[in-house]
């Protein structure tokens, strides 16, 4: 199969190329500018390596109590809808993924996406790691699930058995949740103070024992800049933005919108959501995920925190990069070559984040200026409701290539 298009070449530049992908072995064969009649020919849109999303809740486990609200199938058919070939699913199920028998449990049941997860475990109290190729998620305050942790000496001395793992971190801080716990407010129950102590907390702990630590879905600049700081003196740590704090901020919140717009750490202010656009836009930012975590509206509505984003990933890319005018050099870092990384270090998958000869075939395909207003009916995911429902973003994914298949979007 030869597809035709806008591709980046290695100055930054768009230049026309074709790209040969063997059904097959699903890889790559060729990158040239003349192979033969293209099968599929996109001239006024733009291909990228294929997305890669670090942060997904796909909800489904053993006990198949949530799959009401997403299962691994519709998460995929989400994923590949937005432009993203390739997730990684977050442990706070019902059945905690914890251990070896509950992690290849749940792993089994990833087989029936049509596109590539991968799994995180746990961290809780007394954890052992499972495995050096398996990525780790730990909340260090109470979130959606019972993986939280009670007090720091309880998190350093669980944490002294992951050297040279890698641990993405839920920051937010859980003393200060439990002194703000009476605000009026769900944001103040939840106020940046407990992100950025919880942030300055996990440096410390990525430092002593040694990890590669991913801070998840920072929301203020502050929290960013220590993590930049700490990047600058080495230390093995990135971090990762999701669309809604780019997009949102609290004087966005009024009656019609509260409750969809709850989740975990909240929004927060304008200047620190402009605060984050100005840091991705000069490459201080690593990864953009997007948490995704799919609560019927009825559970919103009796206050169920986090969004839907898996559908919208490839449309709010088009935001980033004609409205923000982020460049695509660093689009395609934070989508997906900063991922592959990350993921081919540690073993864990490989063949992602280039268009590259020998490759995965791997591939998203974006029309920045084919504008489409988000409905619930363009999505695919179980609990049909985005927070960007009647919000026109200026472009669209128009293909989806996973594994030298191509799905075209509507």
């Amino acid at each position: 199969m030869i597809i035709e298009g806008k591709i980046l070449n290695q100055n930054h530049q768009w230049q026309f190329m074709q790209i040969l992908l063997n059904q097959n072995t699903a890889k790559i064969e060729k990158v040239e500018p003349n192979i033969g009649k293209a099968d599929y020919s996109f001239t006024d849109q733009l291909i990228f390596p294929g997305f890669i999303d670090l942060h997904v809740h796909a909800r489904e486990d053993e006990s198949k109590k949530n799959c009401h609200k997403e299962d691994f199938k519709s998460a995929g058919f989400a994923a590949i809808n937005g432009g993203v070939v390739c997730f990684g699913d977050m442990p706070n199920n019902p059945i905690p993924c914890t251990n070896s028998k509950t992690y290849r449990n749940k792993n089994e049941l990833t087989k029936k996406a049509e596109m590539d997860i991968f799994l995180y475990a746990g961290i809780k109290p007394n954890s052992r790691p499972i495995s050096k190729n398996i990525p780790y998620k730990l909340y260090m305050g109470p979130s959606t699930g019972t993986q939280g942790f009670d007090n720091d000496k309880q998190l350093d001395e669980t944490l002294s058995y992951f050297n040279n793992h890698w641990v993405s971190f839920h920051c937010e801080d859980p003393d200060i949740l439990k002194m703000s716990e009476s605000q009026a407010t769900f944001e103040k129950r939840r106020p940046p103070e407990a992100e950025i102590v919880a942030i300055q907390k996990a440096i410390k702990l990525i430092e002593k024992h040694k990890l590669t630590g991913i801070i998840c879905h920072v929301s203020t600049r502050k929290g960013m800049e220590l993590i930049i700081e700490a990047q600058q003196r080495n230390v093995d740590i990135y971090s990762e933005v999701t669309p809604h704090h780019l997009y949102f901020d609290e004087t966005m919140i009024n009656s019609s919108n509260k409750t969809r717009l709850i989740m975990n750490p909240p929004l927060r202010t304008k200047e620190d959501r402009l605060g984050l656009l100005d840091l991705l836009k000069t490459g201080k930012i690593d990864f953009l995920a997007t948490d995704h975590a799919p609560h019927l509206l009825e559970e919103k509505s009796n206050g169920a925190a986090g969004v839907p984003h898996l559908d919208t990933y490839g449309s709010f890319v088009t935001w980033l990069l004609v409205k923000q005018g982020v460049s695509p050099n660093i689009i395609e870092k934070i989508t997906s070559k900063n991922a592959a990384y990350i993921l081919n270090r540690f073993k864990i998958r490989s063949g992602y984040g280039y268009i590259k000869e020998g490759l995965g075939g791997f591939l998203t395909i974006i029309d920045p200026h084919q504008k489409i207003k988000i409905h619930p009916k363009l999505l695919k995911t179980k609990c049909q409701w985005s927070p960007f429902e009647n919000i026109e973003f200026p472009g669209n994914v128009v293909a989806t290539v996973y594994k030298s298949q191509i799905k075209l979007i509507n």
